[in-house]
């Protein structure tokens, strides 16, 4: 059995094990993982960078509040750095490993109870290691009428963790930050805050009314390491009467960015609950290998992705949505939107061409009308090696800035010789779209990873430099993405650190905090 090689910065072999030994004292020997073969799902990267640059030292796994508080003891008598995970499938923006090697890896996947459902309000409280399967499981099994707002991956990954990287699901909530409510948070000194209404005891509206008194604290804990979040309340959707997706094909893509414009009014207008543009070649990735469509140098062609589109007789480029409420109801807005589309060219399809290969370019189609849990987008892992990284800069609902984004991620992709793959998710204003893109690139190539390496901090330099920062960044572009967000930003965040984590024990380098 090898042992690992990365100890924390400043920790000494003997001091380590001292640690060790201590931390499987409190959690147990099965628990406390050091040697790299165990290691090695806290170490593995999808992302374009070099895996030393994230060797964890270890992992620990707790079963309880108060395991982390013993916990965050040793790593204070100790000085080693805690890289807090919910179940480490964060994939595409750094998986389990953390930003910086020599952290012990905190996985939460074992406090993993579903704590209290409310029947009437649709609120769970849930702890970090539920994962949205075992939410899903137990509305079904107590046949609730509710829905879950999730990622591609849900069935795999967490609701909390997910939320609190602000991530963003299909339904009509869009957005988790905005449908969750009540956090409880160990802090670095071990004491435990409940956020909201959750400091009165027996509080009742804890996971139904966010604000509670006094200033707001809970985006404290959003994408930082200033507290382990070990509760969290979250929003179920109602489940709706009825649904209907609609798909618009467009030509070319300056018809399409025109649907962003369309669908920031339809939401203004409380018309829509959701909106997606999509360009088809992201559901071409998920049906095929690169080597079966493009065997050529560099990106696949604009006019290969034309002559594709028109074979496979799909659209270029996709608006669609999902429709919710009475069937009435739903006439009624798909009328509206039929028309508003078709207004800007956008040819509406038939019902029976949305269940086939025309919606390639939005494939989780039954996720959007009956709300099933699906890995198909793991498919997309297939196309090019299996090297992944989420690109997802937030552009005002504006074609003109849908255009010029889009252009930028598209010209930085094709100098490094990577396809385009892109498209637009409205956010649940309706005034900014999260204009993501995915980098897929052969991880086991060392020269691809070393240019998909300089696309993606090419992609968030520029799209920045542009006036288009992304709202989340992988752990190899946490640093980088925070210098965009200013001296005055990053200094109000070094000090909130240092006076809630002064030996910097929580996740070191997360969101550009040291």
């Amino acid at each position: 059995m090898s042992t690992t090689s990365v100890l924390p910065k400043g920790v000494s072999k003997a001091r380590f094990a001292e640690a060790v030994k201590a931390y499987r004292a409190i959690v147990g020997d099965a628990w406390v993982m050091v040697d790299l073969d165990r290691l090695r799902p806290y170490s593995r990267l999808m992302i374009p960078d070099q895996a030393e640059n994230h060797a964890p030292s270890g992992a620990i796994c707790p079963a309880s509040v108060e395991e982390i508080q013993k916990v965050l003891a040793v790593s204070r008598q100790y000085r080693i750095p805690l890289w807090t995970i919910s179940v480490g499938r964060n994939y595409g923006y750094g998986e389990a490993a953390p930003a910086t090697p020599g952290q012990m890896v905190l996985d939460l996947k074992r406090m993993n109870r579903i704590l209290e459902v409310d029947a009437e309000l649709g609120t769970a409280l849930v702890e970090p290691g539920v994962t949205f399967q075992q939410l899903a499981d137990y509305i079904e099994e107590h046949k609730l009428p509710f829905w879950l707002n999730k990622p591609a991956p849900a069935p795999l990954v967490g609701p909390v963790g997910w939320t609190l990287e602000r991530g963003m699901g299909y339904t009509r909530y869009q957005e988790a930050a905005q449908h969750f409510s009540g956090m409880e948070v160990v802090l670095a000194d071990g004491s435990v805050v409940r956020t909201g209404m959750g400091g009165v005891a027996n509080a009742k509206s804890w996971t139904a009314y966010r604000f509670g008194y006094g200033p707001q604290i809970d985006g404290l804990f959003m994408q930082s390491n200033l507290g382990i979040v070990t509760k969290m309340g979250i929003w179920l959707m109602k489940k709706p009467a009825a649904t209907k997706t609609w798909v618009a094909g467009f030509r070319n893509f300056d018809d399409a960015t025109l649907a962003v414009e369309v669908l920031r009014d339809l939401r203004l207008d409380g018309l829509i609950d959701n909106g997606f543009v999509m360009h088809m070649s992201y559901g071409v990735a998920l049906t095929h290998k690169r080597a079966d469509i493009y065997k050529g140098p560099g990106a696949v062609p604009d006019a290969m992705w034309a002559g594709i589109a028109k074979q496979m007789g799909a659209p270029l480029w996709s608006a669609a949505g999902t429709l919710y409420g009475t069937p009435e109801q739903i006439a009624v807005n798909q009328a509206l939107v039929r028309a508003a589309m078709e207004k800007i060219g956008g040819l509406f399809m038939p019902e029976e061409a949305i269940q086939g290969p025309g919606t390639l370019m939005l494939n989780n189609i039954r996720m959007l009308t009956t709300n099933q849990l699906s890995l198909e987008d793991f498919a997309i892992f297939n196309y090019r090696g299996g090297g992944c990284a989420w690109v997802a800069p937030i552009i005002p609902a504006k074609a003109a800035d849908a255009k010029r984004c889009m252009e930028i991620i598209q010209r930085v992709k094709a100098k490094h010789g990577f396809d385009f793959f892109g498209g637009f998710m409205a956010g649940f204003s309706g005034r900014h779209f999260d204009a993501a893109s995915i980098l897929l690139f052969d991880r086991d190539n060392p020269d691809e990873l070393q240019r998909a390496k300089a696309c993606y901090l090419e992609l968030v330099d520029e799209t920045a430099k542009a006036g288009y920062p992304v709202y989340r960044a992988n752990t190899q572009a946490m640093d980088l993405t925070a210098k965009y967000f200013g001296t005055a930003q990053r200094q109000f965040n070094a000090r909130l650190k240092q006076a809630l984590d002064p030996l910097h024990i929580l996740a070191p380098g997360k969101s550009g905090i040291a």
